[in-house]
């Protein structure tokens, strides 16, 4: 009798134990894995970048279809036509993400947008320069839903 009910406190035990390491590793499991939507091994964050981006004050349009591990963009531009950029990248430092683009078709000869991703409101903010008539403006881009 005395040995079975040691048999029984040692069982369960051993199932306490048990259940304990899983709890554990599941623990750590979840501290040491990254928040959902955080960059990956590799990966510099920019997928929040893809998307429509819509200026507001004019309908100006910046589509980002994809970016590569080095920032260069896939992107387009319309004002409402389309316009080519000679130049477009996404840089990250830490934890901020900027966009680059320079447009290079009449009247907007080195013209550019010089932005920062928002998280907070899912915008990418910063200064349009007009580089023909010389002038900058603080603008901002919202995403298309």
């Amino acid at each position: 009798m005395r040995r079975a009910r040691r048999a029984v406190l040692i069982a369960a035990a051993g199932a306490c134990w048990l259940t304990l390491e899983v709890a554990a590793g599941i623990a750590r499991a979840q501290w040491a894995a990254p928040p959902a939507g955080a960059p990956k091994a590799g990966d510099r964050g920019f997928d929040v970048l893809r998307g429509r981006w819509v200026r507001p004050d004019g309908g100006y349009v910046i589509e980002i279809r994809g970016v590569d591990s080095a920032g260069k963009l896939d992107a387009s531009y319309a004002n409402p036509r389309p316009l080519p950029f000679a130049r477009a990248e996404a840089a990250r430092d830490g934890a901020t993400i900027s966009v680059y683009v320079e447009l290079r078709a009449g009247g907007y000869d080195g013209s550019n947008y010089a932005l920062v991703y928002d998280a907070t409101n899912d915008r990418l903010a910063g200064v349009y320069t007009q580089a023909v008539a010389k002038q900058k403006f603080d603008v901002y881009f919202v995403r298309a839903r």
